[in-house]
């Protein structure tokens, strides 16, 4: 098989968070008690690390800046073991949430302590909760602004707490040309599009139907996904949070124990790779 006739290559992401610092979570527990939760951030990204080099697979994670102030050996093993580390804001601040100066101010102080920490440059950005929408574009000027050459903050779909249905499925040039937006994977059903870049909707869905839907983004329409899901995920033990609603407990908790299986159905079914690997080097080729 010639390399051209090789697999596209898809953008495997991890959006590192603790499991109380979900914003389906920030009425619940306020950001000022973080410290007293037992944190399960490290060792959930262990096994994910652990999963990922029984696959010889690299991605990218997308990690909050409060956490890598923390646990900084964590951001070692991420970079040693190849990875690529990229920003998820400081404290899971929503940008719907903020002003432009409180969004700049997030963004910077997360870019510095990352780099520090993982001694390299942070190339990439994912909003908290997708919330780049087309209420504040601005925050891709912003990002851009500061140092970001891609951000991965847009999701295609109609949500009840994030989304943007108007935007391009696939990477899109922003911020007149100086940043690179690569929204989460979606296909069209019925005229409307349906996740099937990871999240909730990978536990949501029968693994057939991911499996079905990466298959024709790839082979129908050439193009790379971009899947992402969150540490907590892979753990059906975490502490439950009491006096959520029922739609919040559905959502963060349905197939909690399934997802690490599913994960390894997905990592031996498609390739995998890292962000700026995989949309920024097409990037410099067509430069």
């Amino acid at each position: 098989m010639s390399e051209v006739e090789r697999p596209i290559i898809n953008a495997m992401t991890v959006d590192v968070e603790d499991y109380f610092q979900v914003s389906a979570f920030e009425k619940h527990i306020s950001r000022n008690d973080w410290a007293n939760h037992a944190s399960r951030v490290e060792e959930n990204t262990d096994r994910i690390l652990s999963l990922f080099a029984a696959h010889n697979t690299k991605a990218t994670f997308f990690t909050l800046g409060w956490l890598a102030e923390r646990y900084p050996s964590m951001i070692g093993r991420i970079v040693e073991q190849g990875h690529e580390i990229a920003s998820h804001g400081w404290d899971h601040q929503r940008a719907t949430s903020q002003s432009k100066d409180e969004f700049r101010e997030d963004i910077k102080r997360a870019k510095v302590m990352l780099e520090d920490v993982a001694g390299c440059a942070v190339k990439g950005y994912r909003a908290p909760s997708y919330s780049i929408c087309a209420e504040n574009l601005w925050a891709l000027d912003i990002l851009a602004d500061e140092g970001h050459l891609y951000s991965s903050s847009i999701v295609p779909i109609k949500h009840d707490h994030y989304g943007m249905p108007d935007s391009s499925r696939f990477a899109f040039p922003a911020a007149n040309g100086r940043l690179l937006e690569i929204p989460v994977t979606t296909i069209p059903v019925f005229s409307r599009n349906i996740n099937c870049g990871g999240g909730g909707w990978f536990r949501l869905f029968p693994y057939k139907f991911t499996k079905w839907a990466l298959t024709q983004v790839n082979e129908d329409e050439k193009m790379p996904c971009n899947f992402y899901f969150h540490p907590w995920e892979i753990d059906p033990y975490q502490p439950k949070i009491d006096n959520i609603s029922l739609k919040t407990r559905f959502r963060h908790y349905l197939n909690l124990s399934k997802m690490h299986g599913r994960l390894e159905s997905l990592l031996q079914d498609f390739r995998w790779g890292r962000m700026d690997e995989i949309f920024l080097d097409e990037v410099s080729k067509r430069q």
